[in-house]
């Protein structure tokens, strides 16, 4: 999926089993090397393409890992969401407003 593609409904993206969400989305997951337990992951939208890469740290619970992917996804595709509690923080960096990392 593309971040110009129709975005899925709140119900839609929390309910959907997160391997057929991403399937669903096109959205490529990758493992991320970093292990500051403060990072929770990124999506990355490709600068080309518009395409979503979801780089998800390992060694988590399976509740982190879905939590923060959904959540990471619904930030990226604008789908209105409650915020994360504390002490999660989400930072929204553009370059040459086509990639934005949370």
């Amino acid at each position: 999926m593309t971040v110009s593609a129709t975005k899925p409904s709140a119900d839609h993206l929390m309910d959907t089993p997160l391997p057929l969400l991403i399937n669903e989305l096109g959205v490529t997951l990758t493992d991320s090397p970093a292990i500051d337990r403060s990072f929770f992951g990124a999506v990355i939208i490709q600068r080309t393409t518009g395409e979503l890469r979801l780089t998800m740290p390992t060694g988590r619970s399976e509740l982190e890992h879905d939590t923060g992917a959904r959540y990471l996804l619904a930030e990226a595709l604008g789908v209105p969401m409650p915020g994360m509690p504390a002490p999660f923080v989400t930072t929204r960096i553009p370059t040459k407003q086509t990639e934005v990392t949370l």
